[in-house]
């Protein structure tokens, strides 16, 4: 997902994305890979992973899809765009690799099981197709479509966690990174295809977590991002100690804690939270490390309860609001943001107006809001009919953002004259006298550079004075 709202509407999947080498000595490596990721953090954060296993075998990243002999394009199934966008992208680079010779051409990621024959035979598009558990075996599926054979392995994993890969930072900004602490997912929404390309769901040893986090700090990294489909559900039990005793489980919380004590100049966030499964817990250990950043990203989908039931969301508008109370009410200033459906299957006007009054009832800093997409293969695809107008789902979506734009609006005004600790990340994307940076709930903040000596992973007290709709404007203090 984008880490950021703009004034037009998010999709769920971030545009397709190359990742650049950071390489030392670049002549280092026999042979280039590129790889194009398209989808949620997890994606960005298998990529990485993938450029761990390539290295190891000879590969090194290059930016530049000509200069490579293997190209990637890490996919995305949530919506019916991103498919369109990597096949056309497929398509070409098939004309690249035309002009290339020994150019391979892979796709890995969720599209990988469901379109492999598509890409492999009717449409010649590739010649490696992985998906995401098998991704420890490229180095052979590359050898053999180096001798002219189709490679496939998308075999899903009931353990694969890829705990002891280190990943490669590529396209990094050295402040931040993205750290997987869990694989798949058991909650069988009827909209998503994550269960069926991603496999059940695994928790990573919480130790190598730990370690990987350590590592980043140690290394300059100021934030970690700890991901999962549904973190919340995070539960790792240790092997347990010699002397037959019982070795005690690793909740999502206590795995919070392990890593806020890494050092209070780590900053910690994660994502996704599932509404039933968010604890007391969580939230209080949220609230007791200053390091853990006052941010919850609580998608509600829909406020109506007959299609949360239709979802198989497993919780009801009430349940949801009760959750929001209660972040609230423990951590009073966090920040909450949200993933909206308009136009799910037999919506009507009552639903649509039940999910308006819930945004209005959250209060949500920013949401990811998109119509609905049927995948084939989901319970939703299988079992309902895709009955809504296209015109009204984009009437709906609209007004849907309308609300999201006012409530963005009018909850950065309410942060002007406040001061808050913020995490440099870089230029400003529009003027570069100016920094990026984001406070603790997930808001970007613009500030005059002036002739103050600030580096990209400082901390720094900036009072906001003014807004956007997508950005607080400041002043270092």
């Amino acid at each position: 997902m984008l880490d950021y709202v703009s004034d037009k509407v998010q999709d769920e999947e971030r545009q397709g994305e190359a990742f650049a080498p950071f390489v030392a000595d670049p002549n280092q490596y026999r042979k280039r890979f590129y790889i194009e990721s398209y989808g949620c953090q997890m994606n960005f954060a298998d990529s990485e992973i993938v450029a761990s296993i390539l290295n190891q075998e000879g590969f090194g990243a290059t930016p530049h899809a000509e200069e490579a002999d293997l190209v990637f394009i890490n996919t995305c199934s949530i919506r019916e765009k991103a498919e369109q966008t990597v096949r056309k992208r497929l398509t070409e680079f098939k004309e690249l690799k035309q002009q290339k010779k020994g150019m391979l051409i892979g796709v890995l990621g969720c599209m990988a099981e469901r379109l492999k024959s598509k890409f492999l035979e009717e449409e010649k598009l590739v010649d490696i197709v992985v998906g995401p558990d098998a991704y420890r075996s490229l180095p052979g599926l590359v050898e053999e479509a180096e001798g002219g054979q189709k490679a496939v392995n998308v075999l899903l994993s009931r353990d694969e966690t890829y705990a002891d890969i280190s990943p490669v930072r590529l396209n990094s900004n050295g402040v931040s990174a993205f750290v997987s602490i869990m694989r798949g997912c058991n909650n069988m929404c009827s909209f998503c295809v994550v269960p069926f390309t991603r496999g059940r769901e695994r928790s990573r040893d919480a130790g190598s977590i730990v370690e990987e986090c350590k590592d980043l700090f140690e290394k300059g990294y100021k934030e970690v991002t700890l991901l999962g489909q549904n973190v919340d559900s995070y539960y790792y039990t240790p092997q347990p100690p010699k002397g037959g005793f019982s070795a005690t489980p690793i909740t999502f919380a206590a795995l919070l804690e392990l890593v806020a004590k890494i050092s209070p100049g780590l900053r910690v966030r994660f994502s996704t939270s599932h509404p039933k499964d968010i604890t007391d817990e969580v939230l209080y250990t949220m609230a007791k490390y200053e390091n853990i950043c006052n941010h919850i990203h609580l998608p509600v989908q829909s406020g109506s309860n007959r299609v949360l039931q239709l979802m198989n969301r497993t919780y009801t508008r009430e349940w949801y609001m009760a959750k929001v109370d209660r972040i609230r009410q423990i951590i009073p200033d966090c920040g909450i943001s949200s993933d909206i459906i308009a136009g799910f299957c037999t919506e009507e006007e009552q639903d649509h107006r039940d999910t308006l009054r819930i945004m209005e009832y959250s209060r949500y800093d920013f949401s990811y809001m998109f119509f609905y997409s049927e995948r084939p293969g989901t319970l939703a695809q299988k079992r309902y009919s895709d009955d809504i107008p296209a015109e009204v789902k984009k009437r709906r979506l609209l007004e849907i953002v309308e609300i999201q734009n006012r409530l963005s609006l009018e909850s950065n005004k309410k942060d002007i004259g406040k001061t808050f600790n913020v995490l440099v990340e870089g230029d400003s994307k529009k003027n570069v006298a100016e920094w990026k940076g984001r406070n603790s709930q997930n808001k970007v903040i613009v500030f005059p550079k002036k002739d103050f000596k600030l580096k990209k992973g400082d901390y720094i007290q900036v009072g906001v004075n003014d807004c956007t709709q997508a950005t607080l404007l400041g002043k270092i203090l």
